[in-house]
Formats: structure tokens, C-alpha cells, sequence
């Protein structure tokens, strides 16, 4: 079975740890993920800037270790990163913004690469 996984809450939210482990078991199972979307504040888990507490989980790095271990497409919302100043080097660029947020294994895209 192929999945596209959309995820929409921030890398500290419980959601994100259970879709986290949800697309390590479809992959366990022998599925395949075909991409991983990353949509509203969902964009902050491909953060390069995200520092979790020492006693809390970093899902962020998870996410970026899952994505890159796998060679999945990490797929993050163009207008949805921009609006959350969540920016690869080409944007920061593009909008005169002093540094960038975003490198791989994350790539920026519209809402049509969802489908």
C-alpha cells in the first residue's frame, strides 16, 4: 500500500510523535510513503531552528532523521513555511531575510504536491 502522510500540528505537539511512529510502522509493515507533507504549523517540525528542552523529545530531529534514513520526499508548504519564516537560502534571499531555516532532506512546494 502507498501513503502521502500530511502533518499539520508543530514537531512538540503529541500528534506529531504519533504520526511520527505511525510512518515508521507503515514502513515496518511494508508499505511505502510515497511522500510526507508538511502543511500550518506542521511546517515548524523542518526547522533548523527548532531546540527542544533536555527532558523533552526532540521530534524535529526525528522527523529530519526519518525523512533523510529513508530517503523519503519531505515535502513542506511553500506559503505556509513563508508565513512562519520558515525559509530555505533561495527565499531568504528572495525576501532579504538574514538567514535560512530550511535545508535538506526538506524541500519547499505548493499544496498541489499533496495529491
Amino acid at each position: 500500500m502507498k501513503f502521502a502522510i500530511a502533518l499539520h500540528s508543530p514537531a512538540h505537539a503529541p500528534s506529531s510523535r504519533r504520526a511520527l511512529l505511525f510512518a515508521k510502522a507503515v514502513l515496518a509493515q511494508g508499505h511505502e510513503i510515497v511522500r510526507l507533507f508538511f502543511y500550518q504549523d506542521g511546517v515548524h517540525s523542518a526547522s533548523g531552528n527548532v531546540v527542544s528542552p533536555q527532558d523533552e523529545s526532540d521530534t524535529a530531529a526525528q522527523w529530519r532523521d526519518f525523512v533523510s534514513t529513508h530517503q523519503l520526499d519531505g515535502v513542506v508548504c511553500i506559503a505556509a513555511a513563508l508565513r512562519r519564516g520558515v525559509l530555505n537560502a533561495e527565499e531568504a534571499e528572495r525576501y532579504s531575510r538574514p538567514a535560512a531555516n530550511l535545508s535538506a532532506p526538506w524541500e519547499l512546494s505548493g499544496l498541489g504536491q499533496l495529491h
